[in-house]
């Protein structure tokens, strides 16, 4: 059996974060929602540790923007 693609979900808004974790069949897809985050520092964080495949973020975030993070994730 193949292994479920890792996603992590960076996202403010709780209730399209959470949406985006329920609302959508993601094993169906061959993937897992491994982990989220409430702003682009956290989600550097949740990256780091848990080094998914694909990484879900939304742009403007507070503390953080979602380019921001990946900028900070680039040079890491």
């Amino acid at each position: 059996m193949r292994e479920r693609m890792k996603i992590v979900v960076v996202e403010d808004e709780y209730y399209v974060r959470k949406g985006l974790r329920n609302e959508i069949d993601w094993a169906a897809w061959g993937c897992e929602i491994v982990g989220e985050a409430e702003n682009g520092m956290r989600g550097v964080e949740v990256i780091e540790k848990l080094r998914p495949q694909l990484v879900i973020a939304d742009i403007e975030m507070p503390m953080m923007s979602g380019i921001d993070m990946v900028r900070q994730l680039k040079i890491r």
